[in-house]
């Protein structure tokens, strides 16, 4: 399940435990979710919670991907927070920490979202 929430002007997504290992029919629903959830932002700011994920693999990260470059298009930006030690090297190892800011607090990353130029 992922809990999206407006916490104005930046949009939260907070992912449970079942998207640590994706199927292909979770990996359609995580994306879907996702996407649609950029699209009805009326502020294409982001910030996923993945404090209860800590596990992320090549599926999971094409989703991320896609939603980032989905908020790119609308010139948005995201933010993860509450990234397990894995799951912050799995980023630094792929580069993609230099991509999408991380945060240890999700209020941290709220703060950061909010207060960059054009929010």
């Amino acid at each position: 399940m992922i809990e999206v929430t407006l916490q104005d002007p930046v949009t939260v997504c907070v992912l449970d435990r079942t998207y640590e290992s994706l199927d292909t029919a979770q990996v359609d629903e995580f994306n879907a979710c996702l996407c649609n959830a950029v699209d009805q932002a009326e502020h294409p700011l982001f910030v996923i919670d993945l404090s209860q994920t800590n596990f992320i693999g090549s599926s999971f990260l094409e989703v991320l991907f896609r939603v980032w470059k989905r908020l790119q298009d609308r010139s948005g930006r995201m933010a993860l927070c509450g990234l397990s030690e894995f799951c912050q090297e799995v980023l630094h190892s792929t580069r993609l920490d230099t991509l999408w800011p991380s945060f240890s607090t999700r209020q941290a990353a709220i703060q950061a979202m909010s207060a960059m130029p054009g929010s």
